[in-house]
């Protein structure tokens, strides 16, 4: 099959974080399985992501479009291509080519739902992508998404009538075993709590923060290392001088894949208390270090973490005693995170991609069956 994959997230993990990683493994996975994924990404960049957005779709109206099966836009990428018959931008002088016969909106993270926790500008701009989003689901022959969560979100903010089919994210398990020679085993003398995030408000860093003051007379050697960066990082940082947390929290940023392998083999547990995700890589990639997890109930993380101590959101109260029980029960930790191992292979990249690519298939054989039979009853 041919597929062309539509994306103006930033390609690279420091940028582009989660949603990034799920279009790379997936494309990785379809072209291991024998398909053709081109990748078509803005070759400009501006300042502002919003309007990078809105110019690489309107670019998208005037290129050629190659003989393809599937063109997959993720997100709002795409929107200006969906629904428009048979020939893209038709309508538009300059266009060649015959549309690919089957489009899809792919929807990463419901823009209109993570919108909801952003306040000023960021709100502002995100409502003209939350739009531009609505119009590609609308649009599109089918959608896809990655949790049931996003899929009733999806079809709350946009109106669709048929449900999104669900795909969930991928994750290259081989590519973290051969990570090995990067892992060390967690220090003795220290009780290390790991978090990998974007730093935006949704992810509820600054309650981690808080767990972390309540729980630094509780647990000796108490070490969170937070790895990241993002809109929230200065106001982040205010506050852990603030709190008096400098000596109890390492900040990394831009690390390296193994570098990144190295921050999940030395920890001895990952805690993320996000209150919105789409679906949640970074436990998927918590899992198959085989590490034990704690996360707040919300959003599509109960559906993910599955064998983790759930808080309640936005209760750092809850989350320190769920953290101090772990560290005083390490048992548990190495129960919880052996069954998280051995969940994570169901999102292994092949299994995932194979399941992505059913769905394509599936979708394509019942648009020829159907037109098989309106040309049957024609006169």
């Amino acid at each position: 099959m041919r597929i062309r994959f539509i994306s103006s997230t930033p390609m690279n993990v420091f940028r582009g974080s989660g949603t990034y990683v799920g279009i790379e493994t997936l494309a990785h996975s379809l072209r291991a399985l024998g398909e053709r994924v081109d990748m078509v990404a803005p070759s400009f960049r501006s300042p502002v992501l919003t309007a990078q957005r809105l110019l690489f779709n309107q670019w998208l109206r005037f290129q050629r479009h190659g003989d393809y099966d599937a063109t997959v836009g993720f997100d709002m990428d795409g929107y200006t291509l969906a629904g428009q018959g048979n020939v893209a931008g038709s309508n538009a002088p300059g266009s060649h080519g015959a549309r690919p016969n089957l489009h899809v909106a792919s929807i990463k993270g419901v823009i209109a739902d993570e919108m909801s926790f952003e306040s000023g500008l960021t709100r502002m701009t995100m409502r003209i992508q939350a739009a531009c989003e609505a119009k590609h689901v609308r649009r599109a022959d089918f959608v896809v998404t990655t949790s049931a969560y996003s899929a009733a979100k999806i079809r709350q903010f946009y109106g669709v009538n048929e449900p999104p089919r669900v795909v969930p994210e991928p994750i290259d398990l081989m590519a973290w075993d051969n990570s090995a020679q990067h892992r060390v085993s967690p220090p003795a003398h220290k009780f290390i709590v790991l978090t990998v995030c974007r730093f935006y408000p949704r992810k509820r860093l600054a309650v981690l923060l808080a767990a972390a003051e309540r729980l630094r007379s509780r647990i000796h050697g108490l070490e969170l290392r937070i790895v990241g960066g993002g809109p929230q990082e200065q106001l982040l940082r205010a506050l852990c001088r603030e709190r008096n947390l400098e000596k109890f929290v390492v900040w990394r940023r831009d690390l390296s894949p193994g570098e990144l392998a190295r921050e999940y083999s030395q920890c001895h547990l990952f805690c993320l208390p996000s209150v919105q995700e789409g679906f949640g890589i970074v436990f998927l990639e918590a899992m198959a270090n085989g590490k034990a997890i704690v996360a707040a109930r919300a959003a599509a993380v109960p559906e993910v973490v599955r064998h983790g101590l759930l808080t309640e959101p936005d209760n750092d109260c809850d989350l320190a005693d769920a953290i101090e029980s772990l560290y005083r029960d390490p048992l548990l930790r190495e129960s919880l995170g052996n069954a998280g191992r051995e969940f994570v292979r169901r999102f292994d990249a092949p299994v995932v991609g194979r399941m992505f690519l059913r769905e394509l298939e599936e979708f394509i054989a019942r648009r020829v069956d159907a037109a098989s039979r309106a040309a049957a009853l024609a006169p």
